[in-house]
């Protein structure tokens, strides 16, 4: 693992003020921080893991799961939640298998919960990847995680 992030340690190197640029960039290159990378980290450092992880854990930025291959967004913003938001999210919810913040077991899908997408008129939005999906409605929502599921 420590090899696979050299490049991003060459980077930084003395920068003891770069501890949170770096996990960034960890997380960029394998999509979250897995306990072996949060040891490298630590070791590049010179800190120990815990404080690594505490420092990590208190941003909400940073994952400590993998993240499925779509990323289903759906917001809950005002606009979006009197528009029945938390219906979409419910019933995204129903047909992935999983609860917000979650991964689906074959790494398909992640669900997440967002503020705003800065499209309230359009309401209620859902994103999937970088493909926005707007005026959601129950039967919306169905076929368009059906037509992600159906992906070879």
């Amino acid at each position: 693992m420590y090899k696979q992030l050299a490049e991003i340690f060459k980077q930084y190197e003395g920068e003891k003020g770069a501890v949170i640029t770096v996990l960034q960039k960890v997380q960029e290159k394998l999509g979250y921080l897995s306990k072996e990378a949060i040891s490298g980290v630590a070791k590049f450092f010179r800190m120990s893991e815990s404080e690594i992880f505490g420092i990590a854990s208190f941003y909400a930025q940073f994952r400590f799961t993998p993240r499925g291959k779509h990323a289903v967004k759906v917001c809950l913003g005002t606009a979006c939640y009197v528009r029945g938001g938390e219906e979409i999210m419910k019933t995204a919810e129903k047909n992935l298998g999983i609860d917000r913040g979650g991964t689906t077991e074959d790494y398909k899908f992640s669900l997440e919960r967002v503020a705003c997408f800065g499209c309230c008129a359009l309401a209620p939005v859902m994103l999937v990847d970088k493909n926005v999906h707007t005026k959601m409605n129950l039967s919306k929502v169905r076929e368009v995680i059906k037509r992600y599921q159906g992906e070879k």
